[in-house]
């Protein structure tokens, strides 16, 4: 039985070509360094000593970074190619963590925070669109979750670092690690990665780009785009309130919070290929599996309200990683087939634009709510808003369905 369990799980590994595997190194290494992010909201409040209604304004400019960058990201993907825009990206961002570090008055932080992340997240829509390009239609899927492995098993070992850092030498620690992992990243890219299909998706995307459709007159993914901003409102709250929760509600340390946020790492990073893979292999329809996460990641809130006890942090956070291991990497498939007829860069630019949004209402809205009617109401609504999305993913499949049966009298 272990060995057969141990054959499927390597199984869920084989099939991917070099250059993913080079993209899963960049991303594990990159992900490692931004520590900052995950405890942006603790330094700012203690460190630089803002209050949480200028932290949330803070969010805000984060989120707004997030979105034209995202927006940039897909348009320098369709015109000059993907992977310029990831080298710069890395290269750029690295310089701008370092200075940010020298940032203190509410009003720079905003704006330095702002520049960052234009820069920063110009590199997601390159990626996605280097997915596209470098991934077999059957491996798509995978190739997602291969690199969300990589992403989130940096993750795993960055906050946990990050609090080790913090209680050593400082936050200004983090700073500098996030810099240098960034142009670390930039320079594996450099000499690690072929240029030649990023030139060539840049020639087939102008040769072709009057019959290409518009991912603005796709109404499918426009109401998937939809649950997309819910979810990734909700989810984001980990990033920002949540961890505000563990410190103000049950007295967790900041190497504690790392060390829980943690897990969410190392549990994907055992789990998450093989449970997509037997999703896969069961035959379940994204829409179902899109369903049943975000019912997942509702439950997720609605019991740290349900139980006061300590030990429910450790099972929140477990449902919200399944939920996360199954929601995103079909999400993200479903993006990649829709822009199979349309400029890829397009599609994936308002995929992560979607979630560049969720930064800019998700964030500041958290720490608002828990400022003006504490924690227990945030969670409720947080599990309402996913409960919408689960009710919308229902209805996006007969949107489809009648797509489908539409589509042989349009030609």
């Amino acid at each position: 039985m272990f060995r057969k369990a141990l054959t499927y799980y390597t199984d869920s590994f084989k099939g991917f070509r070099k250059e993913i595997w080079i993209l899963s190194l960049v991303s594990l290494i990159n992900r490692a360094g931004t520590m900052v992010i995950p405890f942006l909201s603790l330094y700012l409040t203690s460190d630089v000593g803002m209050s949480m209604a200028q932290v949330g304004w803070v969010m805000t400019a984060f989120g707004v970074g997030s979105l034209i960058g995202s927006w940039l990201g897909g348009k320098l993907s369709d015109s000059i190619g993907f992977y310029p825009t990831m080298l710069w990206s890395l290269m750029l961002s690295g310089v701008a963590f370092i200075a940010l570090q020298y940032v203190q008055t509410f009003e720079m932080f905003c704006l330095a925070i702002l520049v960052l992340m234009i820069i920063l997240d110009t590199f997601r829509p390159a990626l996605f669109v280097s997915l596209r390009s470098y991934s077999k239609p059957e491996n798509r899927t995978r190739s997602v979750t291969l690199i969300r492995l990589a992403i989130n098993l940096g993750f795993s070992a960055g906050p946990a670092i990050g609090g080790l850092i913090i209680a050593t030498i400082g936050y200004n620690g983090l700073f500098w690690v996030d810099g240098l992992t960034c142009i670390v990243a930039g320079i594996l890219i450099l000499l690690l990665l072929d240029k030649k299909e990023s030139e060539e998706q840049v020639q087939e995307t102008k040769h072709a780009d009057s019959e290409l459709r518009s991912p603005y007159k796709d109404k499918a993914y426009l109401l998937f785009l939809v649950t997309v901003l819910l979810v990734g409102i909700t989810f984001l709250q980990y990033f920002s309130t949540v961890p505000l929760y563990y410190r103000d509600v049950h007295n967790l340390s900041e190497q504690s919070i790392g060390l829980l946020l943690a897990l969410n790492g190392v549990i994907i990073f055992l789990v998450e290929m093989p449970l997509v893979k037997s999703i896969e292999d069961f035959g379940w329809s994204v829409y179902k599996t899109l369903f049943i996460s975000i019912v997942l990641l509702a439950i997720s809130f609605l019991v740290y309200n349900l139980v006061p006890w300590a030990g429910i942090l450790l099972v929140g956070m477990v449902l919200m990683t399944v939920g996360e291991m199954i929601n995103f990497p079909f999400a993200n498939r479903f993006a990649m087939d829709r822009s199979d007829t349309g400029k890829a860069g397009s599609y994936m630019a308002l995929y992560t634009i979607a979630f560049s949004i969720a930064h800019i209402i998700g964030h500041n809205a958290g720490l608002q709510s828990i400022a003006n009617f504490g924690y227990e109401f945030t969670w409720y609504v947080a599990a309402g808003l996913l409960v919408i999305a689960a009710v919308i993913t229902l209805y996006l499949k007969v949107v489809v369905d009648r797509e489908s049966k539409a589509a042989p009298n349009d030609g």
